[in-house]
Formats: C-alpha cells, structure tokens, sequence
C-alpha cells in the first residue's frame, strides 16, 4: 500500500461524512468511523472497530478486530462537552481494546505517543496520558488521570488507580494494583499469588470421578501440601501412592515435567 492510495473501506463500514481518512487507510468489515475523526496514512482497522471523535490518530497504526476508540469518557461529571483523543503514530491495539477521550475537568484530552503495543482488552481510560514504546500485556487497565512515561510495562491484569504517574522505564508485574506513583526504572510486583487450596472436588464428582479416585487425590494433595515434607520427601510419597492410582501417576508426571517453580 502506498501513500497515494486511496482509502480502503468495507461495503459494510460506515464512515461519517465528517471523518478524514489519510491514503493508504484500510477500515474493515462493519466498523464505525465517526464526525471529527482524523486518521493519518496507512492505518487500518480490523472487523467491528468503532471510533468516535473527536479523535486525531496518527500514520501506520494497526487496531485489530472490535477495538472501541474514542469513545465517551466513563465519568458521571461529564457533561457532554467538546473533549478528545490523540494517538501517534504505529500504534498496535489488539482485539477489544477501549481508550476514552477526555474529561472537562481533567484537561479536556487523553493521549498515546507512538510505536506503543496495547494487547487485548487493554483499557486507558479519560484524561490519561501514555508516552511512546510501551507494552501493555492482557487486560492491563488504567483508571482515570493516569500518566504513564516512555518505554513502560504493564504485565497482565495490572491496574493502575486514578491520578498514578508511572515513570518511564518501570516494570509493573502480572496482576499487581498500583495505588500510588512509581519512580522511573522501578520494578513493581504484586506478592499475594494464589495458593493451593485443596482439591477440586465438586468438579471432579461431577466428571463421573468416584470415591477411591477422589480419595487417592486427597492423600497426594496431604503428601505434597500438608504434610510439612520437603519436595523430594513429597515425591517419593507421591510415587507410592501413584502404584495404586493413575490420576496420582498423571499429578506425580507433571510435577516432574515442569520447568517453573512449583507453587506450593
């Protein structure tokens, strides 16, 4: 595609008529461009992709199927008043991505630089303010008034609090919820991952498993989790009571075949 080329649009998009398409810009299959949309040379946008303005995005973006751009802020102080979005340049939104516009009170605008990765379900939400070459991974979310710094990492299922500032060059770990601001090249990592809890009996009896298996389950489950033995200890328990019991055959090979650490 080059720069001359004329916009690319599906029989089945709308575009409004106020919306501004650069060359080379490509809108999929049954999405949505609205009045006040600027869109810069050779963006595409996958299938049902909704974008409303008044929003400015910028050349060589890529937003994948269902992302939702532009849309109204989640605030109940909103009033309806003129505010907006401003993305840069090679952007990648994958699928279901929602960034707000912003607030009124809040400066009226939320932004993205350039060359950032936002994975599915991502959401940065009104009057927040990401700089250029960061990754947010599945599900990160920012609330309200957040500014994120350049080269930022924000793991799975991270959660940002309204007004955070997270400096450029920090790490925020898988599910970790971020209450206050983080200093440029600061690791930050939740310390409450979950832990083994008992079996999952009510699952088990409803797949047809009967006591006896149920039963050997429960003494590996003791052996490894209860028992107070050192893993090695565990293990040799564990191969005793898998000569008798498949399922705890299965449970003994996968410990054994595992590269992480075992959470215990």
């Amino acid at each position: 595609m080059t720069d001359t080329a004329a916009p690319a649009i599906h029989p089945t998009a709308v575009v409004e008529a106020g919306a501004k398409l650069g060359a080379g810009v490509r809108v999929g299959a049954f999405c949505y461009i609205g009045d006040g949309v600027e869109v810069g040379d050779n963006t595409s946008f996958g299938p049902h992709c909704s974008v409303q303005g008044p929003t400015r995005i910028g050349r060589d973006n890529r937003f994948h199927g269902h992302c939702a751009i532009g849309g109204e802020p989640q605030d109940k102080k909103y009033a309806g008043e003129r505010v907006e979005l401003a993305i840069g340049d090679r952007n990648v939104f994958r699928e279901f991505c929602t960034v707000n516009r912003g607030t009124g009170g809040g400066g009226s605008s939320t932004s993205i630089g350039n060359d950032n990765w936002l994975l599915a379900y991502t959401h940065v939400a009104h009057d927040c303010h990401v700089g250029s070459h960061c990754v947010f991974s599945n599900n990160a979310t920012l609330a309200g008034h957040v500014t994120v710094g350049d080269h930022v990492i924000l793991s799975g299922f991270a959660g940002i609090h309204q007004f955070c500032r997270i400096g450029a060059h920090a790490f925020i770990g898988m599910g970790a919820f971020v209450n206050g601001d983080v200093p440029p090249f600061l690791m930050v990592a939740q310390e409450g991952y979950g832990k083994p809890r008992g079996i999952n009996s009510e699952g088990l009896k409803r797949r047809g498993f009967d006591a006896a298996r149920i039963g050997a389950i429960k003494r590996a489950y003791r052996a490894l989790y209860m028992s107070g033995a050192s893993l090695e200890e565990a293990r040799t328990r564990l191969a005793e009571i898998a000569s008798d019991s498949a399922d705890v055959r299965v449970f003994l090979d996968f410990i054994e075949s595992g590269d992480r650490p075992l959470l215990r």
